[in-house]
């Protein structure tokens, strides 16, 4: 019979796929003295008793636990997890999961399939380029119709707020790979303009100029092979700010963009500097003075002063067999003589044609109220 005055306990240890043992222990162990008696040292943290479906902690005595004797004492495996092996911390739920794929990642794009768009498509419309095309100050490639008609409606991107009319476009002439003239601009698998010198293809692999001057478009290779400050095609002379980079990166766009602005602001003191000596025009006709353009000179033209013209005028106004007779010139035509008044012709006698003149003396009556006196 067990009273409490003895000092050792006999209790059962149960764990799976063992046989149950018993063990006798004193009273004040704890429970890492019974894990250190039937485990290694290396593995103590990965296993854990309970007593009654109660977790033991390792630091508790036996005494104070509640373990009793002949207790059972159950020996279970600690399952590790939440640190990244694979394990469940027990939190995931089925939301976690819809959570995950709620949201769809943006597909990524291919590098080379958007350098090849923004060298065959219009910056503007983004459709195949075909003629006319036209290059603005900054390099961006445009069809004309497309840049024209966004201009027209006002409907222009930020973006390209610097295009504020046709100054601002420079007319292109691309070169069609040969084969590819049948194609009027359609999607095709690659590039269909190269260089005319070197044939180098214009896909955005290697570098193109657009000449200013005459619109021709060529490659940096070729331009670097074959020095020359002639167009390699027109032979048009250019200085080296005609040569406009197309497509540049931003250190050439921004240098692009500080020279429209330079020219810019020379036009404008241009223009201001004209408007004050009075050699522009009202409608900004440059190099044109106020005085000869009123008097003709501008074309050409010698002022001679016009008195009338002789003939018959259609109803548009225009003169049928008449010609215009200048001062000091006799007409071969006679001139009718205004007709003279009668002798002893008052103002009286003028005034009595016209029954307004005798308002006053106008009675209404009943057979005539209703029209307006001086009328009937």
């Amino acid at each position: 019979m067990y009273t409490p005055k003895q000092s050792k306990i006999q209790i059962f240890i149960q764990a799976p796929g063992v046989a149950t043992s018993a063990l006798t222990l004193n009273r004040t162990s704890i429970i890492r003295d019974l894990k250190l008696s039937l485990l290694p040292s290396q593995t103590l943290d990965s296993f854990f008793f309970t007593l009654n479906g109660k977790i033991l902690p390792d630091q508790s005595i036996l005494q104070k636990s509640g373990v009793t004797p002949l207790s059972t004492l159950v020996l279970h495996f600690r399952l590790r997890g939440g640190g990244g092996d694979g394990g469940a911390t027990g939190a995931e739920s089925r939301d976690c999961y819809l959570n995950m794929y709620a949201t769809r990642k943006p597909d990524k794009v291919d590098p080379n399939e958007q350098r090849l768009s923004k060298w065959t498509t219009c910056a503007l419309s983004f459709e195949p380029l075909r003629h006319p095309c036209v290059v603005d100050r900054l390099g961006n490639v445009f069809n004309k119709q497309a840049l024209v008609e966004a201009l027209l409606g006002k409907k222009l991107p930020k973006a390209f707020g610097h295009i504020r009319g046709l100054k601002d476009m420079v007319p292109i002439q691309l070169s069609v790979i040969p084969g590819l003239e049948s194609d009027n601009g359609g999607e095709g698998a690659g590039a269909r303009y190269q260089c005319p010198i070197t044939g180098l293809e214009f896909n955005g692999k290697y570098k193109f100029f657009a000449i200013k001057i005459c619109g021709h478009v060529l490659s940096a290779k070729a331009l670097k092979e074959v020095q020359s400050s002639a167009c390699l095609v027109c032979y048009k002379g250019f200085n080296e700010e005609d040569k406009i980079p197309i497509n540049g990166n931003e250190e050439e766009v921004a240098a692009l963009r500080e020279r429209m602005e330079e020219e810019r602001a020379k036009a404008r003191e241009k223009k201001a500097k004209k408007v004050k000596n009075g050699e522009v025009g009202v409608n900004g006709d440059e190099d044109v003075s106020v005085d000869s353009r009123l008097s003709g000179k501008k074309h050409g033209i010698d002022a001679i002063p016009v008195e009338r013209v002789d003939g018959k005028l259609e109803k548009d106004g225009k003169a049928v067999n008449g010609r215009a007779v200048v001062k000091g010139e006799t007409s071969g035509m006679k001139r009718p003589k205004p007709a003279q008044p009668p002798p002893n012709a008052t103002k009286e006698v003028y005034a009595s044609i016209f029954t307004s003149s005798r308002k006053t003396e106008l009675k209404e009556t009943y057979m005539c109220r209703s029209l307006p006196l001086g009328r009937n």
